[in-house]
């Protein structure tokens, strides 16, 4: 593979806590435009992992770069407004808001005026228009002016997933996208998650093999804070190595 294929690399990322080393010596290297799955029996260090790519917290070693740039040391904020976006769990949703609202307020803070509330009218329609267009691209239109409180579970993660489209990041990290969804919204997810890596990376942690087997075009398995295994779904599932640390744990 071509050096500059790579949008996202790690190498050598460490994190211990108070003599506990969480995160071990990880290298990762994420090739533009695939789904790149993290996973690995629980307490693996996947968020971990996750939370240091994004500098929610800082590396006790190792460095990271994106887009061939050296961000180790950079501040979350700073990082999104690369183009490295990270999707909440469902907190980052104002419940109180409608789904368009919430959209428009992604769209705020990607323009910077996410606290100028006196914005000209045209300004704001602006941004409406836009946001409908995002919510129409995630199967929300029809819930475009409930609040978001009032979204079925399995819709609060279509929202989530706007909200970072707002972003226009060039990467986005998805943090376990299928917790807690029933089949149904599992498929509808899945599929946004297909049509939104079509023009941009995806790195997602996920549970769900079936999901993580159906989109990845690679992925690292995580044990005890070390890579155990990296390829396609259908080499790594057969290694060894890695079916006895999701066996050994109890974890299938």
């Amino acid at each position: 593979m071509a050096e500059e294929e790579a949008i996202l690399e790690a190498s050598g990322l460490t994190k211990e806590f108070k003599g506990f080393v969480a995160v071990k010596n990880v290298d990762l290297r994420v090739r533009r435009h695939t789904i790149h799955a993290l996973i690995g029996p629980n307490g693996a260090g996947k968020t971990t992992c996750f939370n240091l790519l994004t500098h929610f917290l800082t590396p006790t070693a190792g460095r990271i770069r994106f887009k061939g740039r050296d961000i180790t040391g950079s501040s979350p904020a700073a990082i999104a407004r690369m183009g490295l976006a990270r999707s909440f769990q469902i907190s980052a949703v104002f419940p109180h808001l409608t789904v368009r609202e919430n959209v428009r307020v992604a769209l705020q803070r990607k323009l910077g005026v996410s606290f100028q509330f006196w914005r000209s009218e045209r300004v704001l329609e602006g941004l409406d228009r836009r946001a409908l267009e995002l919510v129409e691209a995630v199967g929300l239109i029809a819930f475009a002016e409930l609040p978001a409180v009032e979204l079925p579970y399995g819709r609060k993660r279509a929202l989530e997933i706007a909200t970072t489209l707002a972003l226009e990041p060039e990467m986005m990290l998805l943090d376990e996208p299928m917790a807690g969804l029933g089949q149904e919204d599992i498929k509808r997810i899945a599929a946004l998650i297909r049509q939104v890596a079509r023009d941009r990376t995806v790195l997602m942690v996920e549970h769900n093999m079936s999901v993580v087997a159906d989109l990845s075009d690679t992925i690292t398995v995580l044990a005890r804070g070390e890579v155990l295994a990296e390829g396609p779904y259908a080499t790594v599932s057969k290694d060894p190595l890695v079916v006895e640390a999701y066996v050994g744990t109890g974890h299938g």
